[in-house]
């Protein structure tokens, strides 16, 4: 298969790219790691009339930490993200479901701004965001702007981002001292998207349950956060029935639906398994964070 004809430019700056972004509208697509647009493209599922590649603007390729807050520009690729160290000791979390996505290769070319971008509710790196509570900025002709992950995703591959932005950084809180994380999923094949994949961020103080932090993946138009599961363990602590209790909790606020993949049912249920095994991971990991 073959993409339909259309224009192609490489700017070398964040304005240049906004610019071409706002002259062409909603017929220009981002190619950032190319990962999903080219498929997409190939399969003739979406038909640019322009492709606005960002590969040559070297300054959205960093990993930093400034003022309590790890920082990555939006073309930092997830092979990056995966082996920073800054990430695996500030945002484990975010480094364990980098791990996840995809092979290899595809974590060679993908990028944290084009996963995010791209929404796919079935992807890991948002569900890990909103356990962490993360941000984007977005750039476009009216200047920067901030987002919180919660309220990014729309639907399907639908964003709050407009046509004319793009996404120039994601900002993760660092992870404080006492916390543990955990990133699971379940999938048919290893590298296939994620069936279920959920997301924990973990506080002890003790042996409270001082904070918990829940997002899950693959179960719903977009990524998740369990509101209802988060309360149930801050409320009453890490035990055999509150686990029980979250996971009950999930399954009900979830809404998979049947695919050629998995049933809706099979989803649901999932779902409640990986809830109790990522929470009795976190809450290990976070007890041996403590001492």
């Amino acid at each position: 298969m073959k993409p339909p004809a259309f224009r192609y430019v490489d700017p070398r700056s964040v304005a240049d790219a906004v610019g071409h972004l706002q002259e062409h509208g909603g017929g220009a697509k981002i190619l950032a790691g190319g990962q999903s647009l080219l498929p997409l493209m190939n399969l003739r599922l979406v038909r640019p009339q322009v492709v606005v590649d960002i590969n040559r603007i070297s300054a959205l390729a960093y990993i930093r930490e400034t003022d309590g807050v790890l920082a990555l520009g939006g073309l930092s690729r997830l092979h990056a993200v995966v082996g920073s160290d800054a990430v695996t000791r500030r945002a484990p979390l975010l480094a364990e479901a980098a791990a996840h996505v995809g092979h290899l290769a595809i974590r060679h070319r993908g990028t944290i701004g084009g996963n995010l971008a791209h929404a796919d509710p079935a992807s890991e790196i948002p569900a890990a965001l909103l356990a962490l509570e993360g941000e984007v900025v977005a750039t476009g002709p009216r200047g920067a702007r901030t987002i919180a992950v919660a309220d990014l995703f729309r639907g399907p591959l639908s964003t709050a981002l407009d046509p004319t932005e793009l996404l120039t950084e994601v900002r993760v809180p660092i992870t404080p001292p006492g916390c543990g994380s955990v990133f699971l999923e379940v999938s048919r094949r290893a590298g296939d998207f994620a069936l279920a994949g959920i997301g924990v961020l973990l506080q002890r103080d003790g042996e409270q349950c001082a904070r918990v932090r829940i997002g899950v993946c693959g179960v719903g138009g977009t990524p998740l956060r369990m509101r209802e599961a988060e309360r149930i363990l801050e409320r009453s602590g890490v035990t055999e029935d509150t686990l029980r209790a979250a996971a009950r909790a999930v399954e009900h606020a979830v809404a998979p639906s049947d695919d050629t993949q998995a049933s809706a049912d099979y989803r649901r249920h999932v779902a409640g398994v990986l809830t109790v095994r990522a929470l009795r991971q976190a809450w290990q990991r976070a007890g041996r964070e403590g001492r």
